[in-house]
């Protein structure tokens, strides 16, 4: 009984952190995609306020062509993050499934424990019976 219980709480722990590591990931891709648009504007911004738009015109704003690369690294780091929070969801339904397999698993061992009991308080109730009976 307390292996079960240890287990199933094992069980529930795992996909506990396997959610809060979905939701890190989840939020770590939104962060990113919040700082490229940030840093959109900040592109735009500048290259209004240069008068430039063309980025191989060798007076480009040298602030937006920084700018430019730390937005694509952030793209890239965010689809990156896409791959892993994929490999998270299905590593959350796995454990989630196998939580699941052991929860079922357990009601079906407490209800041959409860059918077993009321077996012998049954078997217990016809001896007093019979006993009253034969006094």
């Amino acid at each position: 009984m307390k292996s079960r219980d240890t287990l199933l709480r094992l069980k529930r722990f795992q996909v506990d952190e396997k959610r809060r590591k979905l939701s890190q990931i989840e939020t770590m891709v939104a962060e990113f995609e919040r700082m490229a648009t940030e840093l959109d504007r900040e592109i735009a911004s500048e290259e209004a306020r240069a008068g430039i738009a063309d980025r191989t015109h060798f007076a480009y704003p040298t602030y937006a062509r920084a700018a430019l690369q730390r937005r694509d690294n952030l793209i890239q780091s965010a689809d990156e993050m896409r791959g892993q929070l994929e490999a998270a969801r299905l590593e959350l339904e796995e454990a989630f499934e196998d939580l699941k397999k052991f929860e079922i698993l357990d009601d079906r061992e407490q209800l041959k424990e409860r059918v077993a009991e009321a077996v012998r308080e049954q078997s217990e109730m016809d001896r007093i019976g019979l006993r009253m009976a034969r006094a």
